[in-house]
């Protein structure tokens, strides 16, 4: 599969300023990892954003958001979000910082 490269150069914008932001290919489309988490990604035109376990269900409550499925099995502390709903600044904005504040919380790789 491949990604919206023009969605994932909006989140290379957002993460700019952060320091240690790489990016690695994976599931077929493209992740971005913060001091080596994975914390956010970019499936065809829809976002991937690790949210953590503990806001798995608040995350999901959101009508642009489902649980992340690859195999079969969803990825707990984990969602994906439509392409249509990231099209707008303000959604990208809200899953990318909920990524972030996610993979700020874990211990150093």
């Amino acid at each position: 599969m491949t990604y919206d490269e023009g969605l994932a150069q909006r989140i290379r914008e957002r993460l700019a300023e952060r320091p240690a932001v790489t990016e690695k290919r994976m599931f077929g489309g493209l992740a971005f990892l913060l001091h080596g988490k994975m914390t956010v990604g970019v499936s065809g035109d829809e976002i991937i954003a690790r949210v953590g376990p503990d806001r798995s269900e608040q995350a999901l409550a959101r009508p642009e958001a489902r649980p992340m499925d690859f195999t079969g099995r969803p990825m707990r502390g984990w969602v994906t979000v439509s392409g249509p709903a990231v099209a707008e600044d303000a959604v990208l904005d809200h899953w990318i910082t909920t990524a972030v504040a996610f993979a700020d919380t874990l211990p150093p790789k």
